[in-house]
């Protein structure tokens, strides 16, 4: 019963974690608005997702390749979808996220070898979402942000710190705890900056 519980999962949180980009990628291409959304966030995306593909191939965690894997690719697309919109210029930003995150477990790795490595894979994914709630906090619209992705972002990540504490998998523990923080953060930001404008939609169309 446990493992079927264990299975079940892995399997939403698989679903979260393919999917949860895509509501940003639909949402940057329906409006072309990209206010709120942190182009430094995506490379630190592309680079986590990256560092998750080695260390599911690495100590054969399957359940988390097709994660990984597929947010690399989508990363990858929200990131051309910024630089159409904003421009050349945002690579450098984006560049900064890739390298930023992509050496910080470079160390673990090879003094102590992938098990260490994904501990600090782990803390790095709990500040993954930094980049994304700095420019929450500073921009004043968020129209360009996507809920849907952000709460998609929770609910993978409180079901990662579930998974985690289950198997004793303290890289999944940290990352699925900082990732639920960060994501609430937004999610919270959203609700007081949408919330006045939805009520007075409401209150105009009626």
């Amino acid at each position: 019963m446990e493992q079927i519980l264990l299975t079940s999962l892995v399997v939403v949180a698989t679903l979260f974690g393919a999917g949860m980009v895509v509501p940003q990628i639909l949402r940057l291409h329906r409006t072309e608005n990209t206010d709120g959304v942190s182009v430094a966030w995506i490379g630190v995306g592309v680079a986590m997702n990256s560092w998750w593909t080695a260390y599911a191939l690495g100590v054969e965690l399957w359940s988390l390749l097709p994660v990984s894997v597929s947010g690399v690719l989508l990363y990858v697309t929200l990131a051309m979808q910024m630089f159409r919109l904003r421009g050349a210029g945002q690579i450098r930003g984006f560049l900064l996220g890739v390298i930023t995150v992509g050496v910080i477990p470079l160390p673990a790795l090879l003094l102590g070898g992938l098990e260490a490595a994904g501990i600090v894979i782990g803390l790095s994914y709990a500040v993954q979402f930094s980049p994304a709630v700095r420019e929450s906090l500073r921009s004043k619209d968020l129209l360009g942000l996507s809920p849907s992705t952000w709460l998609m972002a929770f609910g993978e990540a409180v079901i990662w710190f579930v998974y985690g504490a289950a198997v004793v998998d303290v890289a999944l523990i940290i990352g699925g705890a900082g990732g639920a923080v960060a994501s609430a953060v937004i999610l919270t930001r959203l609700y007081r900056v949408l919330r006045p404008r939805i009520v007075l939609t409401g209150l105009t169309s009626s």
